[in-house]
């Protein structure tokens, strides 16, 4: 007999699965002030247009 076949939205059950479940730890590292890093590549966005901007008004 073959096995039923599980509906796509469900996990099938694991066998001889040992792990019990833990609490994931939140993402931290660079990611956890996204505000600074967007900060950071607008400044220099600005420094480099302002860059070309004084080289144009300099010739």
């Amino acid at each position: 007999m073959s096995d039923p076949l599980v509906p796509p939205e469900e996990t099938p059950p694991a066998e001889g699965s040992t792990a019990e479940a833990h609490q994931e730890r939140a993402d931290g590292g660079v990611w956890e002030h996204p505000a600074f890093w967007l900060w950071l590549i607008v400044a220099g966005a600005l420094l480099v247009g302002a860059f070309f901007i004084a080289r144009i008004f300099g010739l």
